[in-house]
């Protein structure tokens, strides 16, 4: 985040002035004002449940009572949603991170769909001292964020091993959230072809494909140990079609397929927020429980010291303007773009709106 004397035209809305002219890679040093971790939110308590889902779900007319049938989710924890606290924890080791290195920059946390709010569109990239704001580009494929994850597989799939269970019979789900099949098909550049999901689907498809390749590396006793992608917490009328298939239905049929143990990988999520320990460590651990297969749920990257210096290089590389061809990533869809491109992400019911960080299409 920085602020600007001088207001300028630009064909990215709110971006500093490096980032306007809508070039996929900012290759110049920025200097910035600060940080600003920006999540989707969550209630303190009862009280909050409803009012937070209404915030979530408005303009699409839900009554309270639908809301009612989501909110048992967060009755269950007290009303109280642990992203919260995850997103205070990452705020602090950022902190830390950040004061290591000698960056004097200080970190503001806030949501979309709850306190603390983050910053309004309104009056941003205007007025006489005008805020502008950049983001980090995707780290879907950074090594900070993928680390993690490689390492919970790694100790899952060894330990089911390790115990007698032949690695044919251990299968890996990597799971991520399941979104409507038309917002997913467009998902991703215009001048890029993609298959069925859009860039969304081939993002965690390709990581969890270098996962799975390195665990046969460095584990060659799990060569034969298979994976899948498949998808979770989809919501919305059953009439219109969302990402396929869902995990429990996955898992349901692995006895069948002779498997016997699943890691289940939280690849789409960084924290252990509550489609994580509702949707995965409640409901899809019972259906494995009820297939009668072993599971284990694989962590989060949270504030694992991998994820939190990766986010910190990320600033980095915006800082000192890092040239993309020496931006590192573990697939060949990376490194990802620094300003979104035209079209990308559209939303199919509510059309494009003025982003901070894409070029308008």
């Amino acid at each position: 985040m920085t602020t600007s004397s001088t207001p300028t035209q630009s064909a990215v809305p709110f971006a500093s002035p490096a980032a306007a002219g809508g070039d996929p890679f900012v290759e110049v040093p920025v200097a910035y004002d600060a940080i600003v971790l920006s999540s989707f939110g969550g209630p303190e308590g009862q009280d909050d449940v409803i009012p937070f889902l209404r915030n979530v779900t408005h303009g699409r007319g839900i009554p309270d009572e639908r809301l009612e049938e989501v909110a048992h989710h967060y009755r269950h924890f007290g009303g109280v949603s642990p992203i919260n606290a995850q997103n205070r924890a990452l705020k602090a080791a950022l902190e830390a991170e950040i004061a290591r290195r000698g960056l004097d920059l200080p970190v503001y946390w806030g949501n979309r769909n709850w306190a603390p709010r983050v910053l309004a569109e309104t009056g941003l990239g205007t007025g006489d001292d005008p805020v502008t704001i950049d983001k980090v580009r995707l780290f879907f494929d950074h090594p900070g964020f993928v680390e993690p994850f490689y390492e919970g597989v790694r100790d899952a799939v060894a330990g089911f091993l390790a115990d007698g269970v032949g690695a044919g019979a251990v299968r890996v789900l990597f799971s991520t959230h399941s979104i409507p099949t038309a917002d997913a098909d467009r998902s991703g550049p215009r001048d890029r072809s993609w298959p069925e999901g859009g860039a969304y689907a081939a993002q965690h498809r390709a990581v969890a494909a270098h996962i799975m390749q390195r665990l046969a590396d460095e584990v060659p006793a799990a060569a034969r140990t298979g994976w899948d992608l498949v998808f979770q917490s989809r919501s919305g009328p059953a009439s219109q079609p969302w990402l396929e298939p869902d995990v429990n239905d996955v898992i349901a049929g692995l006895p069948a397929q002779g498997v016997e143990a699943v890691a289940i990988v939280p690849l789409g999520f960084v924290s252990d927020h509550m489609e994580v320990l509702w949707d995965l460590d409640n409901e899809a651990m019972a259906s494995a429980a009820e297939s009668g297969i072993r599971a284990v749920r694989t962590r989060t990257p949270g504030t694992h010291p991998a994820f939190v210096a990766g986010l910190v290089d990320l600033v980095e590389e915006r800082l000192h303007g890092t040239p993309a061809s020496e931006r590192p990533h573990l697939t060949d869809l990376g490194p990802w773009y620094d300003v979104a491109r035209p079209g990308d992400c559209e939303n199919a019911r509510l059309g494009f709106l003025p982003a901070a960080a894409g070029v308008a299409p």
